[in-house]
């Protein structure tokens, strides 16, 4: 016999990709701050290379100035509900660190895969105050 109880099924996960945020306040993305670098077009390079595995938007001041430029990739969904929390990057001042945080967030993002070694160089941890400011 079938029963109500039986017939429940675990929600499921949203397939919510990934989100990546960029800086671009008042240090991140100033070339008077991080001289020699094309910010201009740090953004659209990383969208072409995530190939739509994920949204990239950019934010206002993170309050980070000290790591400049500095991008938050919070997890998706799945990666989240696997115990995946958002990772703070900071001084991603060269294509080749976007290239390897692309190639992470299509493998699946914090979570779900691990990151290129190289991008333990560029995380750093926030205040709780700073990190609450980007979760929302």
């Amino acid at each position: 016999m079938i029963t109500n109880q039986s017939r429940r099924t675990a929600p499921a996960v949203s397939s919510a990709p990934c989100r990546i945020t960029v800086c671009r306040g008042c240090c991140c993305g100033d070339a008077r701050k991080v001289p020699g670098v094309d910010h201009a077009g740090q953004i659209p390079r990383l969208r072409a290379a995530l190939g739509g595995a994920a949204q990239v938007r950019a934010s206002e001041c993170l309050d980070v100035c000290d790591q400049a430029n500095v991008v938050v990739v919070q997890p998706s969904a799945a990666g989240r509900a696997a115990g995946g929390r958002p990772v703070w990057l900071g001084l991603v001042n060269d294509d080749d660190a976007l290239a390897d945080i692309a190639a992470w967030v299509r493998a699946g993002g914090p979570g779900l895969a691990e990151p290129p070694g190289v991008l333990d160089l560029y995380a750093f941890t926030v205040s709780r105050r700073v990190g609450k400011a980007v979760e929302g």
